[in-house]
This record gives C-alpha cells, sequence and structure tokens, in this order.
C-alpha cells in the first residue's frame, strides 16, 4: 500500500464531523494516516476483502471509510457510529 499524499472529505462528511463536535479528533486521527501511524487508529480493510474500502477510528465510537483514487489520496467517503 502507498502512503496517501492528501486526504479528501466531502461536504457531508465535514456537516457529519461539525454537527457531533468531532473535528478537532477527525483532524488528529487524518494526521497519523498521513505519517502512517497507524497502531492507535484500529485501520483495517473492510469486508469483503477486495472491495478496496478501508477504515480508521476517530474515537471509540466513530469510525470514517475511505478509499484511494486515482492520485493516490484518501477520499474519506463515510463516517459511521460503529456502536450502534
Amino acid at each position: 500500500m502507498k502512503l496517501p499524499k492528501n486526504v479528501f472529505e466531502s461536504k457531508e462528511v465535514i456537516e457529519f464531523l461539525e454537527k457531533r463536535s468531532l473535528i478537532n479528533q477527525y483532524k488528529k486521527a487524518k494526521i497519523k494516516v498521513i505519517i502512517w501511524n497507524l497502531w492507535w487508529l484500529d485501520f483495517k480493510e473492510r469486508q469483503p476483502k477486495k472491495s478496496w474500502i478501508w477504515s480508521f477510528r476517530i474515537n471509540q465510537q466513530f469510525r470514517a471509510f475511505w478509499f484511494f483514487d486515482e492520485e493516490n489520496d484518501f477520499v474519506v467517503s463515510k463516517i459511521d457510529n460503529h456502536q450502534n
């Protein structure tokens, strides 16, 4: 797996994070992904394994789902409340 150049979020993802006051936690997790410090993030590929959708933990309750685009950037497509 290649290191990401950038991490992009959709407007809906930003609104979701702001509504739940998760922006600062998300930014800390995003920096750890960019520098490839993954031990704390519970970084993993989602099922089925060939879907190329990955996730990392923002905090104990929320996870960010992302994929690589053509320019080797992360694109965060969804934030999920995985305790529900």
